[in-house]
């Protein structure tokens, strides 16, 4: 898979988000700035106001020239303006035809979010309002100033104000994007890349790239360089351990071909001895026989595992109750470790009408090869029964009255030629037992093993339960 375009890389996204977010804070920001631009455009138009109104107290007989009042109203930009001092007297310039009132705000008692949103009213409107203002003088708290005022100034002024915000938040955002896309760069970006530079090489050549050389960082970024390079040096010994594995098994294959072509002449030799007159050879043949049914068995075993790789399923709907009785006759035929046919008593208690959605020959394959280990490990019996697995599924419960898994036994349980419960055993049939469980999606594990027996659970998965007939009562074995 091609590494992907710039305009599509981590690097182009993570610029962009940053300048998205950046622009995003200064929207947050903006809200209040504006608010507070307005407040203070008109507080100045206050203060102003409160300075023209005064005029009026140097008059000698309180009155100002109606030209004197133009003049004052004009550098204050407004049409009245009425000062009330707190002995309740009133200074009030106008001019001779003020203009109709359309909104009237007061300063006094206005909250922040009621500042906002007279802010953005105000940028959105779209018509000449002529607006009341009231509010304490900004000269002195004691004084109430009211003017009337164009409100068209005061959007211009909000307007170009807002100009030089988006202006200021553009150019931060872009140097914050810059810079914070430098630093991730360095810090994330590059080693990410890095990495999955190493891991595309990796997985199209395995076995011939470099080794990834880690850095020294600490941090997380370091981690995964040590873990990528650790997991290579994993798969080289992997693939080389594969490539000697495939070698042995041909060869294997070949010797195993000789050595069944030599077993059976040895099996026919061995029947001749069976008729000798010597009544020692006589008793020790049977014996002989039974060490070349196991070697014979033992190349069989050992073919199938090495020969089946992924188990290919047939699944179909299988009556459970008749396909444990079928397993039972076929573990019913093993020997025991001395040669004896094993006297083995096989209990099926499946109910009738459970139906399971599987391979058959498979299921039935992993149900023998618990029954003939229980049986060459000296199991007189056999018991066989089926359980709702919490959560959903079956479980079919294979317990015999064995005298239990030795230690060792126990330890590598499930690995092949290393799990055996017996002498001369391979401990394949465990191996199998469990590959042909979870290739039907479900598992195989000990549930106990005591000097009493031994019970292994065969876990279904619910999507391979096609009919159930276990008893309501029967109670739930747990995971």
């Amino acid at each position: 898979m091609p590494l992907p375009s710039v305009t599509r890389s981590l690097s182009a996204k993570l610029l962009v988000l940053t300048v998205l977010f950046v622009l995003l804070a200064e929207v947050l920001i903006y809200t209040p700035s504006i608010a507070r631009y307005r407040l203070t455009y008109l507080e100045e138009r206050l203060a102003a106001a409160h300075l023209a109104a005064l005029s009026v107290e140097a008059t000698p007989d309180m009155m100002v020239a109606m030209e004197l009042q133009n003049e004052l109203l004009a550098h204050v930009g407004a049409h009245a303006v009425e000062l009330i001092r707190p002995d309740s007297r009133v200074y009030m310039l106008s001019r001779s035809m003020p203009p109709t009132v359309d909104a009237v705000f007061d300063l006094r008692a206005t909250m922040a979010p009621r500042l906002a949103a007279d802010a953005f009213m105000a940028l959105a409107q779209r018509r000449d309002r002529v607006i009341r203002v009231i509010g304490p003088s900004p000269k002195d708290p004691a004084f109430q100033v009211e003017m009337v005022i164009d409100e068209r100034p005061m959007i211009r002024a909000m307007v170009d104000f807002s100009g030089r915000i988006l202006a200021l938040s553009v150019a931060i955002s872009l140097i914050a994007a810059v810079l914070v896309f430098v630093s991730l760069t360095r810090l994330l970006v590059r080693p990410m890349r890095r990495l999955t530079e190493g891991l595309v090489a990796i997985r199209r050549d395995p076995d011939g790239t470099p080794p990834f050389q880690p850095s020294n960082r600490t941090d997380e970024i370091g981690v995964a360089e040590r873990e990528l390079a650790d997991m290579q040096a994993t798969i080289r010994s992997a693939l080389r351990q594969r490539e000697r594995l495939a070698a042995l098994g041909t060869a294997v294959a070949k010797i195993n071909h000789d050595l069944r072509a030599i077993l059976s002449t040895a099996a026919l030799l061995s029947e001749r001895l069976a008729e000798s007159a010597d009544p020692e050879v006589r008793r020790v043949t049977p014996r002989l026989m039974a060490s070349i049914d196991r070697a014979v068995e033992l190349c069989g075993q050992t073919m199938t595992y090495t020969r089946d790789g992924l188990l290919p399923l047939a699944r179909a709907a299988v009556p459970l109750r008749p396909l444990v009785e079928e397993a039972g006759a076929g573990a019913l035929a093993a020997l025991r470790p001395d040669g004896e046919r094993a006297e083995l008593r096989w209990d099926n208690r499946v109910p009738e009408g459970l139906t399971v959605r599987a391979d058959a020959a498979q299921l039935s394959r992993a149900l023998v090869n618990l029954g003939r280990n229980a049986a060459q490990a000296g199991a007189g019996a056999v018991t066989v029964t089926a359980r709702e697995r919490a959560g959903g599924g079956l479980l079919l419960l294979v317990a015999d009255d064995g005298p239990g898994l030795p230690p060792r036994a126990r330890d590598n349980l499930f690995q092949p030629f290393a799990g055996s419960a017996r002498a001369g055993g391979v401990g394949l049939g465990l191996a199998i037992a469990r590959e042909v469980l979870r290739a039907h999606g479900g598992d195989l594990r000990l549930v106990e093993s005591t000097a009493a027996g031994t019970v292994f659970a065969l876990e279904l998965p619910a999507e391979a339960v096609t009919e159930t007939a276990i008893p309501a009562t029967a109670p739930p074995m747990p995971d």
